[in-house]
C-alpha cells in the first residue's frame, strides 16, 4: 500500500461515519424507554421501542468507525430487550425468547456482561414460565457467572433463580437464592441495570414482590403475606409517576393469594382491589398469571357453592379475559399462562 492508498483509505473511513451527538440522542431514547416502560402499556412500549431499534440500525449501517459500532451495538442490544420484555408481557414467549437471544449476542459481541446477564435472565423466566424450571436454573446461574455486575444486578438474578428453585420444588435452594437476592452491602454498580435503570433496573419492592410469589411457589404463606405487604408499602413511598402498577398489582395479588391459603376469603377479596384498577391494556403476563392462580385455588371443592368464591372467581376471569396476553397473544402464552 502506497501513502497517497493509505490516506485515500483513511477519508474514506472518516467519511462512513456520523456524528457523537446521533450516538448520545440514541443512548438517552434507549433510556428514556427504559425508565418510563411501566408507565406505558406493553404494546405501546413494543411499538415504541421497535421504532428505535430501526433508527440504531439505520445509523449503524452509515458508520464504520468501531467505537460507534461498538456503541450502536449495544444500544440495539438494549433495544432488543426491552423488546423480549414487552413481548413477554403481551404473552408472546417464542418471540420474547428469540429477542432476549438477540440481545445476549450483542451483549456477548461488544463484551457487554450486564446485557449478557439480563438477557440471561429473561431467558431464565421465559422458561420457568414455559414449563421448564431446570433451564431458568441454568439461565439464572450463568446470568450470575458474568464479571462486571452491579449489586442490583445479582438481586435480579438471585431472585430469578429463587423462582426457578421454588418450580422445581427445591425449597431449599429457593430459600438460599431469597436469602442472596438481599445480598447487596458490596456498593457494586453497573452500567445497564444501575446506570440505564428503569426496566434494567430491579428494586426493594419488584424483589419483595418476586419473593412473596417464590413463597407462595414453596408453600410459606406467611412469608408471603409479610414480603407482599413490604413490596406494598415500599411503592406507595414512591413519587406517583415512578409507582409501577404491575409491581402494585402483583404484589396485591400475592397477597391475596396468601391469604386465601389460610382460608380468608373477604380478606383475599380486599387485597385485590389494587387490581382491578389496573387498566385493560397494562393487563400484562405478570399479572394474568398471578391472578389465574387464585382463580385455580378458588375452583377447589371447599368452595363450591359459595357465593363469595364464586362470584371473585368470576370476576377474575372476566379480569383476564380482556387482557392483551387472553386477547392478542397466542395459544402457546395462554397455555403457559393457564397452566
Amino acid at each position: 500500500m502506497t501513502a497517497e492508498e493509505a490516506l485515500e483509505g483513511a477519508d474514506a473511513t472518516a467519511s462512513a461515519s456520523i456524528s457523537d451527538n446521533t450516538i448520545d440522542e440514541l443512548r438517552d431514547q434507549v433510556t428514556a424507554l427504559a425508565r418510563r416502560y411501566h408507565l406505558m402499556p406493553p404494546a405501546q412500549a413494543y411499538e415504541r421501542t421497535d421504532r428505535l431499534r430501526l433508527a440504531i440500525e439505520r445509523q449503524r449501517d452509515r458508520t464504520q468507525v468501531p467505537v460507534q459500532q461498538q456503541e450502536l451495538m449495544i444500544l440495539n442490544g438494549q433495544a432488543a430487550a426491552l423488546l423480549a420484555v414487552a413481548a413477554f408481557d403481551l404473552g408472546y414467549f417464542p418471540s420474547a425468547r428469540s429477542l432476549a437471544r438477540t440481545a445476549a449476542v450483542f451483549g456477548e459481541t461488544t463484551r457487554f456482561t450486564p446485557l449478557q446477564a439480563f438477557a440471561d435472565g429473561t431467558l431464565a423466566y421465559i422458561a420457568y414460565h414455559t414449563g421448564n424450571p431446570t433451564e431458568a436454573v441454568a439461565k439464572a446461574a450463568r446470568a450470575l457467572s458474568y464479571g462486571g455486575l452491579g449489586d442490583m444486578a445479582h438481586r435480579r438474578h438471585q431472585a430469578i433463580k429463587a423462582r426457578a428453585h421454588a418450580h422445581l420444588g427445591d425449597v431449599a435452594s429457593a430459600r438460599q437464592a431469597i436469602l442472596l437476592s438481599a445480598d447487596d452491602g458490596h456498593d457494586r454498580r453497573d452500567d445497564l441495570h444501575d446506570g440505564v435503570g428503569g426496566e434494567f433496573a430491579f428494586s426493594l419492592e419488584r424483589l419483595a414482590m418476586s419473593t412473596a410469589t417464590t413463597a407462595l411457589l414453596i408453600g410459606d404463606a406467611d412469608q408471603a403475606e409479610a414480603d407482599a405487604r413490604r413490596a406494598l408499602e415500599l411503592i406507595a413511598r414512591r413519587p406517583a409517576e415512578e409507582q409501577s402498577a404491575h409491581v402494585r398489582a402483583g404484589a396485591a395479588a400475592d397477597l391475596a393469594h396468601a391469604r386465601l391459603l389460610a382460608d380468608d376469603v373477604e380478606g383475599a377479596a380486599e387485597a385485590l382491589q389494587p387490581v382491578w384498577e389496573v387498566p385493560e391494556e397494562h393487563r400484562q403476563t405478570g399479572i394474568v398469571v398471578r391472578t389465574a392462580r387464585i382463580r385455580r385455588h378458588l375452583t377447589r371443592p371447599e368452595y363450591h357453592g359459595a357465593q363469595g368464591p364464586k362470584a371473585l372467581r368470576e370476576r377474575l376471569e372476566d379480569f383476564n379475559r380482556v387482557s392483551p396476553p387472553h386477547r392478542i397473544g397466542p395459544h402457546v402464552g395462554l397455555l403457559a399462562i393457564e397452566g
